[in-house]
């Protein structure tokens, strides 16, 4: 919805301030992210970051080469993050700067399965399904990890396997099992590209907090880099039959090339991108 469609929605329902039932001013747009000015000159407008994870998707192929091109493999970072909190408060909970942790783990899409998971399988964690917050229960505490993943209701061994470590890292500094839970996303909230995704919850005197956000959000991530940036960020696995498909790919020589060859190579590069996903479309539209 756009600003005037919001306004005829507070106008149709009748809203009014709570406190003085005054009408609702003009609703604008609010950017969550601070902007400033990069360079001498302030001409080039940038934004600080309000997550870490985007540094570790635009690093792949150089993690990946640390790794010798192999998949599972992990990144992990510390580092300060900012959002324009439109009314911070709560003590340390909502405030426009702070340090997060992230941990990025790459595995095969199609085995998401856990080397380790057998050292973890017999645990029973505090989870609060989406199924059961739809129908008002509380938090299920006799499910071990093994029948959660064979019954879907967590998606996968990957991502069981790191609510536990994360379970027993909480555990180990102190919190209580009763003030700890792991809620998962509802349908609506869940990201559009994420399959699942669950909370680490501590009880605290503000209420349940989330303390640790686990999801499995596919290659969204490497897919948009790659469609934007034109650069490949992907992995590669043996198959027992080789698969021969035909792809445009360009390649500059980058010594030759001046300036205005170069922006031109770019343009190239990104209309033979829009090309292959235009061909990737139509394939998907001839199988509907």
């Amino acid at each position: 919805m756009d600003e005037k469609e919001i306004d005829a929605l507070i106008i149709k329902l009748g809203i009014k301030a709570p406190d003085t039932n005054n009408d609702l001013s003009p609703s604008y747009k609010f950017n969550l992210m601070f902007d400033t000015s990069i360079g001498p000159n302030g001409n080039l407008k940038g934004f600080l970051r309000p997550e870490t994870a985007q540094g570790h998707f635009v690093n792949f192929r150089k993690l990946l080469e640390f790794n010798g091109g192999k998949i599972p493999f992990a990144s992990g970072s510390i580092g300060l993050g900012f959002r324009n909190e439109i009314s911070p408060r709560s003590g340390l909970l909502r405030v426009r700067e702070f340090t997060m942790g992230e941990i990025e783990h790459y595995v095969d899409p199609q085995n998401k399965n856990h080397k380790k998971f057998n050292s973890v399988k017999d645990m029973k964690l505090p989870l609060w399904t989406k199924k059961d917050q739809k129908e008002g229960k509380s938090v299920v505490v006799d499910l071990t990890l093994e029948k959660a993943v064979e019954g879907k209701t967590i998606d996968n061994q990957t991502l069981a396997y790191f609510l536990a470590r994360t379970y027993e890292f909480l555990l180990k500094i102190g919190i209580k099992k009763e003030a700890l839970r792991f809620r998962q996303h509802t349908e609506k909230e869940m990201a559009h590209y994420a399959s699942d995704c669950w909370d680490a919850e501590i009880e605290t005197s503000y209420g349940w907090i989330e303390v640790a956000g686990h999801a499995d959000r596919h290659c969204f991530d490497l897919t948009q880099h790659t469609k934007f940036s034109g650069v490949e960020l992907s992995a590669s696995r043996l198959l027992p039959q080789p698969v021969m498909k035909k792809v445009i790919k360009a390649s500059m020589n980058k010594v030759n090339l001046n300036l205005n060859q170069k922006i031109i190579y770019n343009i190239f590069t990104l209309l033979l991108c829009r090309v292959q996903s235009l061909r990737n479309l139509k394939k998907k539209i001839k199988l509907l």
